[in-house]
């Protein structure tokens, strides 16, 4: 765009982008702005070197920290849960902080990001995913406020060795030794042991370790026999029903009558949320044993269990892939599934708990 400057009265260009990047539209859009400047007696060029000049003053005083901690606070409310928030922060305070926290946004290369994930890079590699992706997520917040030109997180991966691409699965009891570890450690579970009692549940229901924690006691209807998990907490966001096999049942029921929590099933000791960390901790206290040779079995792991044992006795892939709340990854076939196959799941579940319990035939 051509113009004479209010402010010299000088002849100059305005660059107003390069085509195809700038369309048309844009360009024009951008002329008239200017001109709308220039109507007020100000010089396009001078205002957009004056406002390039403050957000690089802006962006020189606005460090990683500040950053992210923005972002954090931007992104939280659409979070699930307030441990996923505190694992988000929690993970940039450990890696990223000590080295990058302090540094003025304009000045962190790719070089430096690189060097924040290296010593995880290969030796912690889902750590060093989610270390890259909320580094990324903090700069690309940076570029869009025009705090920075470009994120350099975007070629670490050029900068760094190639990860193993092998993910690691969860330590999984076999489904074989899972009776014997019933009668061991769960068959007498005494009244208050919550930890227990949330553990065997868990297993009867192949369920995550979160679903089962945070149940309530409206989510059951004990004379249907059906759980149902609500999308809030569910990890694919749907409702998820769940038969109860006789042996669960008699689990909830036995919790009901003792009246531990007008809310939760399985409470801790003070009243809240089961911890994760208790179910871990039993595990690792009665060393359950897994199929990774020096790790104990997981209570994630107890899902592959129940996988295997559907396989291998027969089992239709849709029912077993129902029971554990996967979703369908191809949209089309997905679109035509419509019906959880509840009632057809419940034959499946009784006959697990009765492998659970050593009664199967």
């Amino acid at each position: 765009m051509r113009f004479t400057s209010p402010v010299t009265g000088k002849r100059r260009d305005a660059g107003l982008g390069v085509f195809p990047e700038i369309s048309i539209l844009d360009a024009r859009n951008k002329a008239l702005a200017m001109r709308t400047q220039l109507d007020a007696g100000k010089d396009p060029i001078e205002e957009r070197d004056r406002e390039q000049q403050a957000a690089s003053v802006v962006a020189a005083a606005l460090t990683f920290e500040k950053a992210a901690r923005k972002v954090h606070e931007e992104l939280k409310p659409g979070w699930k849960n307030e441990k996923h928030a505190a694992q988000w922060i929690g993970t940039l305070e450990t890696y990223v902080f000590p080295k990058l926290g302090g540094k003025p946004l304009d000045a962190i290369m790719p070089a430096d990001c690189a060097d924040v994930l290296r010593p995880i890079w290969l030796e912690k590699a889902e750590t060093a995913s989610r270390v890259r992706q909320r580094m990324h997520a903090t700069l690309q917040w940076c570029w869009a406020h025009g705090h920075i030109s470009a994120n350099p997180v975007s070629v670490v991966d050029h900068l760094l060795p190639k990860q193993n691409a092998k993910k690691e699965h969860q330590p999984a009891m076999p489904w074989r030794d899972i009776p014997a570890f019933v009668r061991a450690q769960l068959s007498d579970i005494e009244p208050g042991d919550n930890t227990r009692a949330a553990l065997l549940f868990l297993i009867l229901m192949a369920a995550r370790s979160g679903e089962v924690r945070g149940a309530t006691w409206s989510e059951f209807d004990l004379d249907g026999g059906i759980w149902t998990v609500p999308a809030s907490r569910m990890k694919a966001g749907e409702p998820h029903r769940v038969p109860l096999s006789s042996a669960a049942l008699d689990i909830v029921k036995t919790l009901k009558e003792q009246k531990q929590h007008e809310t939760f099933v399985f409470p801790s000791v003070r009243g809240k949320v089961l911890s994760d960390m208790t179910l871990r901790a039993l595990l690792r206290r009665v060393k359950a044993k897994s199929d990774t040779p020096g790790r104990v079995a997981t209570a994630h792991g107890y899902r592959s269990s129940f996988r295997d044992w559907c396989s291998e006795n027969g089992y239709a892939r849709d029912l077993a892939e129902r029971a554990l709340a996967h979703t369908i990854a191809n949209k089309v076939e997905a679109s035509y599934h419509r019906t959880d196959l509840c009632e057809l799941r419940r034959p499946m579940m009784q006959q697990w708990a009765a492998h659970v319990y050593g009664c199967a035939d």
